[in-house]
């Protein structure tokens, strides 16, 4: 039984990790934004682990992350309430076991991992860092057999999508905070952009060629991913389109810059979510086609193909946020 306390603590940590995740959140019935609360939670404080390099050798971690697997999985108490929910929560909703080792599988490889060749090796990385995570919400949607079958693959790219989305927009915090390079190695050659050029943040236009291509690719999983949400519950459907349409305005932000996320990372403002939120919910209301709706309010978004009316343009979408 998932206590209160664990919730407000799981509540806390997204809110203050998580802000554009947590607008989204709130807009979910009772029913799924409190477990939402602590899958949010639990991807943080195993984030956590891996990030704590400075603090703490590889085999510890390593070893933490051991223990964090064996306590989500019910195998073992845990004083962590967050951990604690987490493990209640997993056997009440049915989040399958193989979904938690695919995750810590992940982040267990993020503690000798900072380069990835090519874009098959970092998807590898997201089906557990990304991928199970759009699993796991949607486990905790109770969506019966059939609706969670065409549910499921939408929910992967969805996923993939979102910490694309964020790998893109923090390629200089993963630099400078964490010596990491998400973007494939083998795009930025193929742009004629080196390891170390990213590593001393220039930007040039050849820089800017290899983050576009990696856009072009996200906003393909995003037309994947969106597709999916009217599978998902009714009462379910906006908050998860809305979740979608304030990651994709990032690309907004990247296209503004000229694709330069190595000089600074672009931030929604607050007020830009509240008026995002307020167009979604407004155009939600006349139209209940979560496609339509994405595509409308994220002009020029429509993942290279020119659907559902839009003009087709230049175009180069919980890690989550």
């Amino acid at each position: 039984m998932v206590e209160k306390t664990q919730v407000a603590r799981s509540k806390r940590i997204q809110r203050r990790t998580g802000k554009t995740f947590h607008v989204a959140t709130r807009l979910l019935p009772k029913r799924i934004r409190r477990p939402t609360y602590v899958l949010y939670g639990f991807f943080r404080i195993a984030d956590e682990v891996v990030d704590a390099e400075e603090t703490a050798p590889p085999d510890e971690q390593r070893a933490e992350l051991e223990r964090f697997r064996r306590a989500a999985l019910g195998e073992e108490p845990t004083d962590n309430p967050v951990l604690d929910a987490f493990s209640s929560i997993r056997a009440e909703r049915g989040i399958a076991d193989e979904d938690v080792h695919v995750f810590v599988n992940a982040m267990e490889s993020d503690i000798g991992t900072d380069r990835y060749e090519a874009y098959a090796d970092l998807e590898a990385y997201m089906d557990g860092s990304a991928a199970a995570v759009g699993r796991m919400m949607t486990s905790i949607m109770d969506l019966d057999g059939e609706a969670e079958a065409r549910a499921l693959p939408h929910a992967t790219k969805l996923g993939e999508a979102f910490q694309m989305t964020n790998f893109l927009r923090d390629v200089r915090e993963d630099v400078v905070e964490r010596d990491r390079i998400y973007l494939p190695l083998e795009t930025l050659r193929r742009h004629g952009v080196s390891e170390t050029q990213i590593l001393d943040l220039t930007f040039d236009d050849d820089v800017a060629a290899a983050i576009r291509e990696e856009l072009v690719r996200t906003e393909r999983l995003y037309e994947e991913g969106v597709a999916g949400i009217k599978y998902l519950p009714e009462d379910c459907q906006f908050a998860v389109l809305l979740a979608a349409v304030l990651y994709a305005d990032h690309h907004r932000l990247i296209r503004n810059r000229g694709y330069d996320t190595l000089s600074t990372t672009p931030e929604i403002a607050f007020t830009r979510k509240l008026s995002l939120l307020a167009r979604t919910r407004w155009k939600w209301q006349w139209n209940g086609d979560p496609e339509a709706v994405f595509y409308d309010i994220s002009h020029g978004f429509d993942g290279g193909h020119g659907r559902h009316g839009h003009e087709r343009r230049d175009r180069t979408a919980v890690r989550t946020d």
